[in-house]
């Protein structure tokens, strides 16, 4: 069974539209135009894309419900930042410019392959269970992840956090000394354009209609046939992957690495997202990940009633919308732009009539 013709122009319509958005987001900060500040909100919100859409794909898509997300992301952004500081004392593409952009991409490939082997681990036993005890085992992974690279000296808070190691991942390493964040915003954007894709694609495949066929009747899909655990920890390998690339961008946005800000907090704020832009609705993901990261960001300045506000506008989200901002619908613009050429034809017709 083929995606039908008209899913397949909606879905690359929005990736088109999402890449030129962020590709002229990405043009105004190469071209300077935005302060540093602005151009750490986009990095941001382009971590964001990803966690949100990946989670999604477990959350919403497979309908399991996972709260340790961040422990893959912790896991990519440590692969990430100690592989890269592997390969610079080892005079390894050590160099600026191409090379540091080479890198870079080994990195990200290490960092989500290692996320998806770790994916698999966890699923294997994990999704045995169901609801809230799935919910617990997987918060209590991403806790155990953290505690553990936080009491390891080269890695924890004596090494990547504040200790010597930090100023090689700043200078020589993921991060950029000659060339600012703001000159690889491009890669960035490209980079989460393509992720957004596959993930799409995956969903829109034999392999994404199983799982949501699990989703929706598990025991009528293993009648039919569907191996539902192999399925399922596909899926939760799948989205620990795309996790673990999250946590490489996040790894060379910063100068040093605090598990803190990979926590409990990080996966209930990704979890958020989620469930703000709908359940099932990787177009909802997006519109969440950049609404909530900016609006999160935008409040620092009021930092005593920041959290409050951002509460507030959860819960009347949530009153006046439970099934999130776009629930299991995906935003199509070729329909949208449909609608208004349809309401303009229809516009002329009648002043034609009128006449």
């Amino acid at each position: 069974m083929k995606m039908p013709q008209e899913i397949k122009k909606a879905s690359t319509m929005n990736l088109i539209a999402v890449a030129i958005l962020l590709g002229a987001i990405a043009w105004l900060g190469f071209a300077q135009v935005f302060s540093s500040y602005i151009v750490g909100i986009f990095w941001l919100s382009c971590i964001g894309i990803i966690m949100a859409t990946s989670l999604n794909l477990t959350n919403g898509f497979l309908g399991q419900m996972a709260l340790g997300h961040a422990g893959f992301m912790l896991i990519g952004a440590y692969t990430s930042a100690l592989l890269s500081l592997a390969m610079v004392r080892a005079d390894v593409l050590a160099g600026e410019g191409v090379q540091q952009l080479i890198r870079f991409v080994i990195c990200i490939v290490a960092s989500a392959l290692l996320a998806g082997l770790f994916g698999i681990l966890v699923g294997i036993p994990a999704l045995r269970l169901r609801g809230d005890y799935l919910a617990i085992i997987t918060l209590g992974f991403g806790e155990i992840i953290r505690v553990v690279i936080q009491g390891i000296p080269w890695a924890g808070a004596d090494g990547l956090g504040q200790g010597s190691a930090s100023p090689v991942l700043y200078k020589t390493g993921l991060g950029f000394n000659n060339a600012t964040k703001s000159h690889y915003m491009f890669f960035i954007a490209l980079l989460t354009v393509l992720c957004v894709a596959v993930i799409l694609t995956f969903i829109r495949s034999r392999f994404g209609r199983a799982i949501i066929s699990i989703r929706d009747d598990e025991i009528a899909s293993a009648a039919s046939g569907i191996d539902t655990t192999f399925y399922k920890v596909m899926g939760f390998a799948f989205s620990a992957m795309f996790a673990g690339i999250a946590g490489s961008i996040f790894a060379a946005c910063y100068s040093s690495l605090n598990t803190g800000n990979m926590g409990f907090m990080a996966s209930v704020n990704y979890f958020v997202m989620v469930v703000f832009g709908g359940m099932g609705s990787i177009t909802g993901s997006i519109v969440a990940a950049i609404g909530l990261t900016t609006l999160n960001e935008a409040l620092r300045s009021f930092d005593e009633y920041r959290m409050l506000v951002y509460s507030v506008v959860l819960v009347l989200m949530m009153i006046f919308r439970p099934t999130g901002l776009m629930g299991t619908y995906e935003f199509s613009l070729t329909k949208t732009l449909g609608r208004f050429r349809g309401k303009g034809a229809g516009k002329k017709q009648e002043e034609e009539v009128q006449a």
